[in-house]
Formats: structure tokens, sequence, C-alpha cells
């Protein structure tokens, strides 16, 4: 069974190959909603799009393992790159490699993964 170690909560969970990394980080007692560079965090636990993929706030960095996740999906790509009221789109910039949403991803492997990363608004990569 592939092992997903969260960095932020210092909890490692193992889950069955395939699984949902939303559904399973849940079960495992794992926020994933981090609101606006968390203000706003417990709003967006209630609401959310639940496992849609267009609202954002499931955002992940996966820095370890990405190979091990699923191919991303048509409404990952869109939610990131043309979604300017979720907070996904703005994370996603400079971190194109690692970004993926919660809720879209399949753990197929071993990997760690980041919670609630950052919007960084003012970054070198933002105006790119």
């Amino acid at each position: 069974m592939p092992t997903v170690n969260f960095v932020n909560e210092k909890k490692q969970i193992e889950v069955p190959a395939g699984a949902n990394l939303r559904v399973e980080a849940m079960k495992a007692g794992i926020k994933l909603y981090g609101g606006l560079n968390g203000v706003g965090a417990g709003l967006n636990e209630v609401f959310n799009c639940h496992g849609l993929g267009h609202c954002g706030t499931c955002r992940v960095k996966i820095t370890k393992g990405m190979e091990n996740a699923s191919p991303m999906s048509m409404m990952e790509k869109v939610t990131f790159k043309f979604n300017p009221l979720g907070p996904a789109m703005f994370a996603y910039i400079g971190n194109e490699d690692t970004m993926r949403l919660a809720c879209c991803t399949r753990v197929e492997g071993d990997m760690t993964v980041e919670t609630k990363p950052p919007m960084n608004l003012t970054g070198e990569n933002f105006f790119s």
C-alpha cells in the first residue's frame, strides 16, 4: 500500500493504490482547506466544491513522488489556469510542476505532500 507523508501535519498514512487523496486525507483528520493564506479556512471547510475540482481550495503541493500521482485532469487544468475567483490559480504560479488539487489526485505510490500551500502574489514568478 502506498504511503502519503503530510509534511505540515507530521503525519504519515497508508492508502490503497488508486485512492483519492482528498478522501484519504479527510479520513485521517488532515485539514486541507486553508483559505486565502489562512483567512477563511473555516468557511472553506463548509463552502467548497466537495471534490468536484472547481473551487481550488484543496490545493496541495506534492514535493516528492509526483510520478506516483494520477495525471492532471482537465478540470484541474481549467481551475489552475482560468479560474480567477479561486485561490488555486494564484498559488499555482511558480509551482506548476508540483501543485495539484487533492480532490482530483489518485495516489498510485508513495508521495510527500504539503497541505495549504500559500499564494505568492508578490513573488518573482507572479508577473512572468
